[in-house]
């Protein structure tokens, strides 16, 4: 090896030494400012109910403000990509659910960046399996009832949900493609109309969270059809699971899922899911949760990693099977 070669592999691990160094101060000493939680959609969600519910008591884990920044639009895009593109020094999070996997394949080759290869996972800190619930003056009661109304009227169904790409509708284009019915899907910015156009009449079905349609299965407002689940949760074992009403192994769960931008320490990453695991974990957190309609998770990063994995590739093979577009 020629002298300028070998001062040039000198310099070059030299400063790789030197990166890895600092890196390891920011880490020893973090945090030394407040942490912001990036929620990609607008107050009220269960987004956003996940992200508060951890953002208080992972201050005082961490001693800094953990502070919760909206920043809605094109289906969790701008709030994810604005992490994606922030500096990986784990003072920027955000909190993603299930269009961010779906994204991967609505938007294949147009994202800004890429959900999975921009972020370092931190932690699946909750699950919610989504319901089905109807408005109570269409003429069926249960799965069976409403399966033979919409193949007795293609298309005259109309069904909402909280936007294209949500668990919500790619979990109606799945039940659409295993029975063969044909609905209208209805899209909406949120939950939160989707559901006022339920009650009135507008839409006729639509999945949610049980947090989102409690209130409204509990007042008559809204008819639980069955949970997309393996079995009754056990905060509504009066509700049945689709599977119990002839749908097998239908599962299909909202969920919240804490990511870093790529390349965050790893020292940092571990803490933080370390810390977020022991607040789901803690028992009365725990029961909470199942008030809300959620079963706490708190996963390793890797597990979290592997699950992102997972739903990107199951959303995929919906979208494509159920022709789902975003024009």
């Amino acid at each position: 090896m020629s002298g300028f070669a070998s001062m040039t592999r000198r310099a070059a691990l030299g400063a790789g030494a030197a990166l890895l160094a600092a890196r390891g101060a920011r880490a020893a000493g973090y945090p030394d400012r407040p942490v912001r939680i990036v929620v990609p959609y607008t107050p009220g969600g269960t987004t956003d109910v996940a992200a508060r519910f951890v953002a208080e008591p992972l201050s005082k884990a961490l001693g800094q403000p953990v502070v919760v920044e909206n920043r809605p639009g094109a289906n969790s895009i701008v709030g994810a990509g604005a992490v994606a593109a922030s500096s990986p020094d784990g003072y920027s999070f955000a909190v993603v659910i299930g269009a961010h996997a779906a994204n991967a394949t609505l938007y294949k080759g147009k994202l800004p960046f890429d959900p999975v290869a921009s972020f370092a996972p931190v932690s699946l800190m909750m699950l919610a399996p989504l319901v089905l619930g109807a408005n109570p003056r269409l003429p069926f009661t249960d799965l069976p009832g409403m399966l033979a109304y919409a193949k007795a009227r293609p298309g005259a169904l109309n069904y909402g949900s909280s936007g294209i790409g949500a668990a919500a509708h790619l979990t109606m284009e799945d039940l659409q493609v295993r029975t063969g019915t044909q609905m209208v899907h209805v899209p909406y910015r949120g939950t939160a109309p989707a559901l006022q156009d339920l009650l009135s009449g507008n839409i006729g079905v639509m999945f949610d969270s049980y947090s989102s349609l409690r209130a409204q299965f509990e007042s008559g407002a809204v008819r639980p059809i069955g949970f997309a689940s393996a079995t009754r949760p056990a905060w509504a074992p009066n509700i049945p699971t689709l599977s119990e009403g002839g749908l097998p192994d239908f599962v299909s769960s909202t969920w919240c899922l804490l990511l870093a931008p790529a390349n965050t320490p790893r020292e940092i990453v571990e803490r933080v899911s370390a810390e977020v695991a022991k607040i789901v974990k803690d028992p009365a957190a725990t029961e909470r949760l199942r008030g809300l309609g959620f079963d706490a998770v708190g996963s390793s990063p890797e597990e979290a990693g592997t699950f992102l994995r997972g739903e990107v590739e199951r959303w995929a093979k919906v979208i494509t099977a159920a022709n789902v577009t975003v024009e």
